[in-house]
C-alpha cells in the first residue's frame, strides 16, 4: 500500500489528493494544511469583497469532512510541515495551534505550497489596514476592516490581477481608489498599447491611476494611513491592498535540498518529479517550461496548477504523464470589459532577441447589424518566416475570452496563423460574425506571410522620414471627428485609383485608415500600380491607443 503525503491544498494538492483515490483505493492518502482552509477558490475572493459572490461559503469548494466522506482522504489543518528527512522518509509537522510536533512518515510526498504575496521591507509595511489577498482570512480582515472602519478611499498597490480586480471590488462597494503601479502599464503580460485600453477604463471609472509611481513608506496615525510616493508625494487613504506580486514558497524544499530552478522555483521534470524521486511538487511554487520558447517559467495560474496535481497522482500512482508546458493563457475583467492573452508578449520575445511579427485587428464581437456589437481589439504575434503563433492578447467586451481561448487551442495543436483564416466557428449574428475576429486576425497575417501585404507599425509612423510619404485613405469627417496623424495626406479610399498622379513613385507610402480594412484596399492597389508601400496594422485605432498617455 503506497502512502502518500500532500503538503497543501488548493488548486494543486486538492486535485493531486482526489485524482490519486480516484485511481487507488488501496493508497493511504494525508493532506496537510498549516490553515484553516483545504479547497477554496481563491480567484474568486475580490468578487466577495465586492458582494457579487454574496456567500462566503460559495468559495469553500471542499472541507476536512468532505475530503473524508467523498475521497477517503485525511485531511489536518493547522498542520505545518517544517522538515523534510528524505533520508528515512519522514516528516516533521507541527500543530499550529498548539506548537507541538510530531513525525509523520511516506512513501511518495507531494509538495503545494503556493506562493506568497510579496511584502516589499518598506517602512511601515505592517501597519494596520494594510493588507494582502491571497486567502480566506485575508478577504475576512479586509472585510471586516471596511466594515468597522468605513474607509471612503483606499490605495491598491499593483496593477496586476489582483490588484484590477480589487480596484472593481472596492469601487463597487462605494469606496475611491488610487492605483499604485511602478511600470509604466498595468498587466504586465500584455504590452503596453493594449494595457492601455485598460488604463483607458480605469480612467473613465474615476480610479485615481497612478504609473510610474511605486509606494517607498507607510505612516500609521490614529484616523487614516499616509503614503510616501518613489516621486516623494504624500496620499492620505484609509486602506492599503499590497497587490505586487507572489514569489514561489520554496523554503521547506531548499531546506530539504531540492533543487532550485533558474527562476528560484522548485525544479521539476515533466512529470512533476522534484530531484528526488519520491517527492514531487506542484502549483505556484514550481517552475514549468514555457509553451514556445521551452525556458523556465514562473507562472502562478490555477488551471496549470490544477492539472499538474493530477499529473503528480498519476505517476505517484505508477503512471507515467508528462505535463505539456505552460502557455500563460490568462484573462481578467476590469468593469464591463475584459483583457486577455495567450502565449508572449512583443516585449517578452524582444528581451529574447527572438523575430517576430505582430498585426492588428478591431472588428466587432459580433455582427454589427445585431444590437449591442463592441469591438475587439486584437493582437497577433507570429514568426514572420513559418507563422507560428507567439502569442496573442485581446481586449473588449463579451467575447475576448472566446478568441483567446481559441488561438490558445490553435497553438497547442501547432497550427500557423495561415490556418487561422480555415477554422470554421461558430456563427449567428448574436454570437460573431461569417468572418470571425480569430479568422480576420489569420488572414491579415497570412496576406503579411504570402507578401500580399507589407504592414508598418506606430514607431514607423513616429519615426518617419523624408523618403516616406503618409496618406490617410479616411473620409475627411473621420479626420475632423476621430483625429488624425499630423502630416498625413488625406485621399479618400474611393477617390484614390482616380487620383494616384497625387502621390510620389520616389517615396515610401505608409497607409492608414480607421482600423486597417481600408488601408489594404488601397495598399493593394498601390502595389499594383507600382507603389512602394506599407499598410498601418491596426490604422488610427492602433496608432491612437499606442501613443495615449495616462
Amino acid at each position: 500500500m503506497t502512502k502518500i503525503i500532500i503538503v497543501g491544498g488548493v488548486a494543486g494538492g486538492a486535485s493531486a489528493a482526489a485524482r490519486a483515490r480516484r485511481l487507488s483505493e488501496d493508497a493511504e492518502i494525508i493532506m496537510l494544511e498549516r490553515g484553516e482552509f483545504i479547497s477554496f477558490a481563491n480567484c474568486g475572493l475580490p468578487y466577495h469583497v465586492s458582494g457579487d459572490i454574496t456567500q462566503r461559503d460559495a468559495l469553500l469548494l471542499q472541507t476536512p469532512q468532505s475530503f473524508k466522506s467523498r475521497f477517503n482522504v485525511e485531511v489536518r489543518i493547522f498542520s505545518e510541515v517544517v522538515a523534510i528527512d528524505r533520508q528515512q522518509k519522514v516528516l516533521t509537522v507541527k500543530n499550529v495551534l498548539s506548537g507541538e510536533e510530531y513525525k509523520e512518515s511516506y512513501d511518495k510526498l507531494l509538495l503545494s505550497p503556493g506562493a506568497a504575496p510579496i511584502r516589499p521591507p518598506i517602512p511601515g509595511i505592517n501597519s494596520a489596514n494594510t493588507f494582502s489577498l491571497r486567502n480566506i482570512p485575508d478577504m475576512d480582515r479586509i472585510l471586516a476592516a471596511v466594515s468597522q472602519n468605513k474607509p471612503q478611499h483606499a490605495t491598491v498597490v499593483g496593477g496586476g490581477f489582483i490588484g484590477l480586480e480589487m480596484v472593481e471590488a472596492l469601487h463597487q462597494i462605494g469606496i475611491v481608489v488610487t492605483l499604485l503601479e511602478l511600470s509604466e502599464q498595468v498587466m504586465a503580460p500584455v504590452d503596453l498599447e493594449m494595457a492601455n485600453f485598460v488604463h483607458q477604463v480605469l480612467v473613465q471609472k474615476q480610479t485615481d491611476l497612478r504609473l510610474n509611481t511605486g509606494l517607498t513608506a507607510i505612516t500609521e496615525h490614529p484616523e487614516h494611513l499616509e503614503l510616501t510616493l518613489s516621486n516623494g508625494e504624500k496620499l492620505t487613504t484609509g486602506l492599503v491592498i499590497l497587490a505586487i506580486g507572489v514569489k514561489p514558497e520554496t523554503m521547506l524544499a531548499s531546506a530539504a535540498g531540492l533543487e532550485l530552478g533558474a527562476r528560484g522555483g522548485i525544479k521539476v521534470d515533466d512529470g512533476m518529479r522534484t530531484s528526488d524521486p519520491d517527492i514531487y511538487a506542484v502549483g505556484d511554487a514550481v517552475e514549468t517550461l514555457d509553451f514556445v520558447t521551452a525556458q523556465p517559467a514562473l507562472i502562478p495560474l490555477a488551471g496549470p496548477a490544477n492539472r499538474q496535481g493530477r499529473i503528480a497522482a498519476d505517476n505517484m500512482l505508477g503512471r507515467d504523464e508528462k505535463y505539456q508546458r505552460t502557455q500563460g493563457t490568462a484573462i481578467c475583467k476590469i468593469f464591463d470589459f475584459a483583457i486577455a492573452s495567450t502565449g508572449h508578449s512583443e516585449k517578452s520575445l524582444r528581451r529574447q532577441g527572438r523575430a517576430y511579427e505582430k498585426v492588428y485587428v478591431h472588428p466587432g464581437n459580433h455582427a454589427g447589424y445585431y444590437p449591442g456589437a463592441f469591438p475587439i481589439s486584437f493582437k497577433l504575434i507570429f514568426d514572420p518566416v513559418t507563422g507560428q503563433i507567439l502569442g496573442g492578447q485581446a481586449f473588449g467586451k463579451e467575447g475576448v475570452d472566446k478568441r483567446i481561448d481559441v488561438l490558445a487551442v490553435a497553438m497547442r495543436a501547432g497550427l500557423k496563423v495561415q490556418d487561422l483564416e480555415h477554422l470554421e466557428l461558430t456563427y449567428a449574428p448574436p454570437f460573431g460574425s461569417a468572418r470571425d475576429v480569430i479568422n480576420q486576425a489569420g488572414m491579415v497575417a497570412a496576406n503579411v506571410i504570402k507578401g500580399d501585404e507589407r504592414v508598418c507599425h506606430t514607431a514607423d509612423i513616429l519615426n518617419i522620414s523624408p523618403e516616406q510619404f503618409l496618406l490617410d485613405v479616411r473620409n475627411p469627417g473621420e479626420l475632423t471627428n476621430i483625429g488624425a496623424i499630423p502630416g498625413a495626406i488625406n485621399i479618400p479610399v474611393d477617390q484614390l485609383r482616380q487620383r494616384l498622379a497625387e502621390l510620389p513613385k520616389d517615396k515610401e507610402i505608409l497607409i492608414t485608415c480607421q482600423v486597417g480594412l481600408r488601408g489594404h484596399v488601397a495598399y493593394r492597389l498601390l502595389a499594383n500600380h507600382g507603389f512602394n508601400a506599407r499598410n498601418l496594422s491596426g490604422g488610427f485605432k492602433t496608432f491612437q491607443i499606442t501613443t495615449a498617455k495616462f
